[in-house]
């Protein structure tokens, strides 16, 4: 069993597609996780992640700030306490309109 404070695990750049985001992975293969990595990412007010696609499915959980979504459909404005599921091959990019660190948990499952 792993338990562990976010905090207690280093952040790290997320790429240079994204702009003010630092990524936690507080539970990954190196914890012996078999099937889905846990990580927690912070974005800086003004910050993204890269609007992309891929094959596999993320579900989020907003714990701090404010989220913009963006997919092909538009955009969308959430908060604290919103969960999000994202399908596989979905275009889709999370912004940070706020004046606040936006702070969130995402899951992948294993690539």
């Amino acid at each position: 069993m792993k338990v562990v404070h976010y905090s207690e695990v280093p952040g790290e750049d997320a790429g240079e597609e994204t702009s003010g985001v630092t990524i936690r992975w507080v539970i990954s293969a190196e914890d012996g996780a078999p099937n889905y990595y846990m990580r927690v990412f912070e974005i800086t007010p003004g910050g993204h992640t890269p609007l992309h696609r891929h094959a596999w499915e993320h579900e989020i959980y907003i714990l701090d700030g404010e989220a913009e979504l963006v997919s092909e459909e538009g955009s969308s404005r959430v908060g604290p306490g919103t969960a999000i599921f994202i399908p596989g091959e979905e275009l889709h990019q999370i912004r940070n309109p706020g004046e606040s660190l936006l702070r969130l948990i995402c899951t992948i499952p294993k690539t």
